[in-house]
């Protein structure tokens, strides 16, 4: 059964940041803003959101040209979706949610904390790399032939069938796809924002994910991480509160729906302070 299916007339829309924003709610509790991957939407979590929700309410968002949001007259770009996100969540009234993203969304999720710490709880950032030559080389190269000249051969994904299902405008996909190549082409490195980060922050990967596990462990030494024992109480452990979990067995596809991912961030988000 699909999010969509399971929560059918939750879905509601907000204007903020120039953009109509569609986002799910599902569950009670602390809330808990999810975030999905590039060409997908909130949909993907189906598998993982029962175990989310039940203690956590979950908002699920649609970002900027995905899913069930339209496109606007602007650039994909992780730091105006971050700033989507942080009006979503001012506008909601959410006190300090938690901020979980994935790929495109853990990006997004990094930039809201980067930029507007005031507003988040805690954060989880999985299989987002902070550089874009940490990724590897032929990853790099496929990245390049993402454009609307591929709109016709990814007509068999599932990433196709469901912008074709939901979308306002289906018509957008290959403008969707020309947006995702232009930002995915430009260079970019959050190492001194990282390093910077005020919010507790929890860095999820695969063990074969997009960039070397080496890359996400060096992330968690950007956050005071990995530089010495713990010690038998913790008491040597990062100081901002942060954490690295690498998961086995996984991949950058297949990372954000594994039982792993669900039961390391919802350990680590109500992990008290």
């Amino acid at each position: 059964m699909t999010a969509t299916q399971r929560s059918a007339g939750t879905g509601q829309y907000a204007d903020v940041n120039g953009i109509n924003l569609y986002y799910e709610t599902h569950g009670a509790g602390r809330p808990m803003v999810l975030l999905h991957g590039g060409l997908c939407s909130g949909e993907m979590f189906a598998p993982i959101l029962p175990a989310l929700a039940e203690h956590h309410q979950v908002i699920l968002v649609d970002l900027q040209g995905h899913g069930r949001t339209a496109d606007v007259d602007r650039p994909l770009d992780v730091t105006l979706m971050a700033d989507d996100v942080a009006a979503l969540i001012e506008h909601l009234g959410l006190q300090k949610p938690d901020v979980v993203g994935y790929s495109l969304g853990g990006g997004v999720a990094l930039l809201v904390a980067i930029r507007h710490p005031h507003l988040v709880g805690r954060l989880v950032a999985a299989s987002a790399h902070i550089r874009r030559d940490a990724i590897y080389p032929e990853m790099l190269q496929q990245q390049g032939q993402v454009g609307a000249a591929a709109a016709e051969f990814m007509k068999e994904t599932p990433m196709y069938e469901l912008y074709q299902r939901v979308a306002p405008r289906p018509e957008d996909f290959p403008r969707l796809l020309d947006k995702i190549g232009s930002a995915m082409a430009k260079d970019f490195d959050y190492t001194e924002e990282v390093r910077g980060l005020q919010v507790p922050t929890l860095i999820v990967a695969a063990d074969a994910d997009m960039a070397p596990p080496s890359h996400y462990v060096g992330i968690f030494e950007l956050l005071d991480g990995g530089l010495r024992d713990g010690g038998w109480m913790g008491e040597s452990r990062p100081k901002g509160g942060h954490a690295l979990a690498i998961l086995p067995g996984l991949t950058h596809y297949d990372i954000a729906v594994s039982p792993l991912f669900a039961a390391v961030t919802l350990a680590f988000l109500d992990k008290q302070s």
